[in-house]
């Protein structure tokens, strides 16, 4: 039985030489293309002629008044020393009376910050409720001191348990979401709360104790 199949695969072996050599190569002519699509992509290539285009060239320049992402190197390492360095270097370049900043801000609080430090930052967020590490509360005495540059380096490139989000949100959207973070602040905390005790009680002593155990000096507010 071995010795069948392979003299029929030797007659299969001849039988492609011989048709290889009776049809020739002919170097003129484009071999077939069993699957075309992946040869000739759909869309047009980076530096390939494009009728659809004034200039005929399919990369276009940006047009104007557009800005290279993350424009500017941010300029600090990691860690709570180079959180305070761009807390003195650094200053919010969004007024607190911008409306159209703040109403942004919000919007980006809640795409990004909601999740982990609540809707009015007291640190309650979903996942907070859900067993993750709650952040600690943005109405803490220790918080409401940070210069605005200290946390726009902890939102950039993290601190403690929270991660860095240079890779999500633009820089101006950072500075915006610190700017409703102080707008939370000068809301205040939510009723009820421990911040919202009164100074003196163990619920306020609590509050103004600092960060939770566990997040070290440099914890993210």
């Amino acid at each position: 039985m071995r010795g069948a199949v392979n003299l029929l695969l030797l007659l299969l072996l001849a039988a492609v030489l011989g048709l290889h050599w009776v049809l020739g190569a002919d170097p003129e002519r484009r071999n077939v293309e069993l699957f075309p699509a992946m040869v000739d992509a759909v869309p047009f290539e980076s530096y390939a002629a494009n009728p659809h285009f004034a200039d005929g060239k399919t990369a276009q320049a940006p047009p104007p008044g557009a800005r290279v992402r993350e424009a500017g190197r941010f300029g600090y390492g990691p860690g709570p020393e180079e959180a305070l360095r761009a807390g003195r270097e650094l200053a919010n370049p969004y007024s607190p009376h911008d409306d159209t900043a703040l109403s942004r801000g919000a919007a980006v609080w809640a795409t990004y910050c909601r999740v982990c430090h609540g809707p009015s930052g007291a640190g309650d967020g979903p996942v907070a409720r859900r067993g993750v590490p709650a952040p600690p509360s943005i109405h803490t005495g220790r918080a409401r001191a940070m210069a605005d540059g200290q946390l726009f380096h902890i939102v950039s490139a993290g601190q403690a348990n929270m991660p860095g989000y240079a890779a999500q949100v633009l820089p101006d959207d950072r500075w915006r979401a610190i700017l409703h973070l102080r707008a939370l602040q000068a809301a205040g905390p939510p009723a009820g709360s421990a911040e919202d005790a009164p100074a003196g009680s163990p619920e306020g002593t609590a509050a103004g104790a600092g960060p939770p155990a566990g997040t070290g000096a440099g914890g993210a507010p």
